[in-house]
């Protein structure tokens, strides 16, 4: 006897299948990447992001257009007037009379005076000054400078400004103590101190391999940001699909709810990867165009640092394990979460918190590529929603020990296998509940009382 399917009736619960994932899982993945690579959303998207890329990969040149028409501010602090206006003087002479490199009618330093030390250090801090030279006398006569360089100031610009106070130190002993017969000339002590940026966190970086490394952090996280929303929603749109056009009856007449669950995040996982590498090409052609468009558009001795110069192989690794790990785990959340809806227009409503989840992950990526490694960014490169893109940028600065990526790939690994088993459960339960609304209540006691 035929028993018919009432439209609004849940479908009875089955004992949970003990299958194993293959070969159904394999199948199902090849119907999920042959559906999603042969769509007009891939292709869409694809331009899309591929265009993203590479304006992304393009961003040097235009900061090297506003960084023309602009000025590294540091202030010159010391209680000594005469020793200020000399440093200041000297400073400026040196440093924006050629070893800055050309600049046109823009000097690369502007010297500020000022005469409180902790006031000034709180201004770098803050952003309000790029740097600050603190000058002191000692009791002999030798000078003594402090600089404290903030985010915006490389290794390169802090060496600069040790040639400065070099010369500095040598006029004063030439102006002071030469003509009266004092004595010999001593090396002035030079301490560099970052308050953020390049060297504040560990070996320091040279300007141009920190902008790259920076630039490469952009590329990377803009990129696993916005592929990991659109694929999840994938994943999650697909589910919806199945339930509102009654497809997933005889889905799960032919597989398992973890053999669909898994096939279908493995497919649209290829199918992100095969979109991913062609999204890739034309951006790493941008990198690479960058020195020669530099010097086109700025003129001989003005080329842009090649981004490429921080590519190593560690990092190309270190991106694509989180690449893959970050989809995986939003992956099978998003295809939780569309099992517990029916009709695409609610899918909107129920994905916003996932979204905002990894937001929150992405704006915590972007603190990180700033320079800052304080205590909650340095927590949030562990916590396995956040540490594809908080661990990866922090990576791409140089501020990561060995056994800090160790800690954050294995718990967000150790995660994965955690939520696979909880998302599927919620999976069967959805699925299997579909032409009802049950409360959130309801729906948990259903889930738990399947599995046990």
């Amino acid at each position: 006897m035929t028993h018919r399917i009432e439209p609004n009736a849940p479908v009875a619960p089955e004992t949970p299948r003990d299958e194993p994932l293959l070969p159904n899982a394999v199948i199902v993945a090849g119907r999920e990447f042959r559906e999603r690579v042969r769509s007009r959303l891939f292709f869409l998207s694809t331009l899309f992001l591929a265009s993203l890329a590479v304006l992304v990969a393009f961003t040097p040149i235009v900061v090297r257009a506003v960084d023309r028409g602009s000025s590294l501010r540091v202030a010159v602090v010391t209680a000594d007037d005469a020793l200020a206006e000399q440093a200041r003087a000297v400073l400026d002479g040196v440093l924006n009379g050629g070893l800055a490199g050309p600049r046109g009618e823009v000097p690369a330093f502007v010297f500020e005076r000022r005469t409180d030390p902790l006031a000034t250090r709180a201004e770098v801090e803050d952003l309000r000054l790029d740097a600050a030279l603190l000058v002191e006398r000692e009791p002999g006569g030798r000078l003594s400078f402090t600089f404290y360089s903030g985010e915006t100031v490389g290794a390169d610009r802090a060496q600069l400004v040790g040639v400065g106070a070099l010369a500095v130190a040598i006029l004063d002993w030439t102006t002071n103590s030469r003509p009266t017969g004092g004595p010999a000339f001593q090396m002035p002590r030079l301490d560099l101190i970052a308050a953020g940026g390049p060297s504040a966190g560990g070996v320091p970086l040279g300007g141009a391999e920190f902008a790259s490394r920076r630039i490469l952090g952009i590329v990377f996280v803009v990129l696993v940001f916005i592929t990991t929303i659109i694929y999840g929603m994938w994943v999650a749109a697909g589910v919806v699909a199945e339930k509102s056009g009654r497809v997933m009856e005889l889905l799960l007449g032919a597989a398992s709810p973890a053999q669909l669950v898994v096939g279908k995040v493995v497919g649209i996982g290829l199918a992100g990867a095969l979109q991913f590498g062609v999204v890739l090409g034309p951006a790493l052609v941008a990198l690479v165009a960058q020195e020669r468009l530099g010097e086109a558009l700025f003129g001989p001795g003005s080329s842009i640092a090649g981004s490429l110069v921080a590519l190593s192989p560690g990092l190309t690794l270190a991106f694509a394990v989180f690449f893959v790990l970050g989809f995986t785990l939003y992956a099978l959340v998003y295809a939780a979460a569309g099992s517990l809806v029916s009709r695409p227009e609610d899918l909107q409503v129920i994905s916003l918190p996932l979204s905002l989840i990894a937001i929150a992950g992405y704006l915590q990526a972007v603190l990180a590529l700033t320079g800052g490694t304080a205590g909650f960014i340095r927590f949030a490169s562990y916590v396995p929603f956040w540490s594809p893109f908080v661990m990866l940028t922090r990576l791409s600065v140089g501020r990561v020990e060995a056994w800090e990526l160790l800690v954050s790939v294995g718990l967000l690994a150790v995660t994965i296998p955690i939520v696979a088993a909880v998302a599927i459960r919620v999976y069967a339960t959805g699925v299997l509940l579909y032409g009802q609304r049950p409360s959130v209540l309801a729906f948990v006691r259903y889930a738990f009382r399947r599995a046990g």
